[in-house]
């Protein structure tokens, strides 16, 4: 009988320690139009419990690189707390900065070579530009949950070991209106969430003077 007992403790211990579970698919529209599931890979999903969960940065830095004049990841979720590294590949002069409230930082123009990081304290969503080149540009997305994930090639999105009642699900994609619903883990069964990409693909922005960007000539690297 003990034995017995122990194999059923035994078998009930996972699903307790696995906690609730969100599952579901992201579809996006542009003008109307469904676009190919691998876009949704962009998109950031996270829940936010109605009782706030603790949130521990990692050690060691995120990373941002800046690779053929693009940011490398475009969207990168961290906690709150956290420290991102701005390394740089190109063979050229680059500059990470924002000017978003409570989390402004400039790493000032750089080289190739690991950057400079920069630790952000408050949560928000960090718009992240290049003063040297105006079609450059990222987003930090700072969480006060730990409770993220991003969809798979096809869309399919899933969210584990979450704490035990309802909370709000956050869609966010840089193109669209973020998407909030109340959820319940465990309770809400697979979720639909459709966004719109109705906004532009290059934010429009000043330099970090505020300034208006000087015309780069065709062709120029």
């Amino acid at each position: 009988m003990r034995f017995g007992l122990w194999l059923a403790l035994a078998a009930l211990a996972p699903a307790t320690a696995a906690g609730a579970e969100l599952r579901g698919q992201l579809t996006l529209f542009s003008a109307g139009q469904a676009l190919r599931a691998s876009e949704s890979a962009d998109a950031v999903i996270y829940f936010r419990p109605k009782v706030p969960s603790e949130t521990s940065p990692p050690a060691e830095p995120y990373v941002m690189t800046t690779r053929r004049k693009q940011f490398v990841p475009r969207v990168l979720p961290v906690v709150v707390g956290s420290s991102v590294r701005f390394p740089n590949e190109d063979p050229i002069l680059h500059n990470a900065f924002s000017t978003s409230p409570d989390n402004a930082f400039d790493t000032g123009q750089y080289g190739t070579g690991p950057g400079s990081a920069h630790t952000f304290a408050n949560a928000g969503l960090v718009k992240v530009y290049c003063n040297v080149h105006h079609s450059m540009f990222g987003f930090v997305l700072v969480l006060d949950t730990p409770h993220f994930t991003r969809p798979g090639l096809d869309g399919r999105f899933e969210l584990t070991a979450l704490p035990e009642g309802e909370g709000d699900l956050v869609v966010y994609h840089d193109r669209a209106t973020p998407h909030r619903q109340r959820v319940t883990p465990g309770s809400s069964g697979e979720l639909e969430v459709r966004l719109d990409l109705n906004k532009r693909k290059v934010p429009q922005h000043m330099n970090k003077f505020g300034k208006p960007y000087r015309r780069t000539p065709a062709g120029a690297y």
